[in-house]
């Protein structure tokens, strides 16, 4: 429908972004989220901009709506994950947009560990894995080696629960441990000389 000359636009919702308006992110409204981490945050802004605004009415019906689409758009993914052979879904997994959708969908095919692993390998920190609890969501993490004396700081919790949330969202806190000790070289000495009979 076309706009009638001197019409007036609806106010907009207590909360709720303006059209082209820059995020707290940086990017627009009507940009597209880059990935599930980004579109996750902004959700949760707009939300607690309603929230904040008081208008509990427009904050159930925006939360049911989220939920709505969420099982709309999660059915349709489980029915293109059951038609994709093996390699087709493999692709997929090795996109970090499309592995995201998936994993928060509940449709990912790899187990949660496997999930983290694959996060921490493609991180800059060398990082791994010391167990995760599915009760807490509590991932423990721990360098993969001891400091080498630079000075440099260790890995920061919070970047790696960041960088987890894509992939892994059932991670909901990161605990660091430290580094397991670095084995003792052995001293090989020169051996003693033969004794002449």
């Amino acid at each position: 429908m076309t706009a009638t000359a001197g019409a007036t636009a609806p106010a907009p919702t207590p909360g709720a972004p303006t059209p082209g308006a820059p995020s707290p992110g940086g990017a627009t409204a009507a940009a597209g989220p880059a990935d599930a981490r980004v579109a996750g945050r902004r959700v949760e802004e707009i939300l607690d901009g309603l929230a904040a605004a008081g208008d509990r009415t427009a904050y159930g019906a925006a939360e049911e709506l989220v939920r709505v689409l969420m099982e709309f758009y999660g059915a349709g993914l489980a029915r293109i994950v059951a038609e994709l052979d093996a390699p087709r879904l493999a692709a997929l997994l090795d996109d970090e947009l499309t592995a995201g959708l998936l994993a928060l969908h509940d449709l990912h095919p790899e187990d949660v560990p496997t999930r983290i692993g694959r996060v921490l390998a493609a991180g800059r920190e060398s990082v791994e894995l010391v167990g995760f609890d599915p009760d807490t969501g509590v991932a423990r993490l721990r360098p993969a080696a001891p400091g080498g004396g630079c000075g440099c700081g260790g890995p920061d919790a919070r970047a790696l629960e960041e960088a987890l949330a894509g992939l892994a969202p059932e991670v909901t806190a990161v605990e660091l441990e430290p580094a397991a000790p670095a084995r003792p070289l052995l001293q090989i000495g020169s051996r003693p000389p033969a004794r002449v009979p």
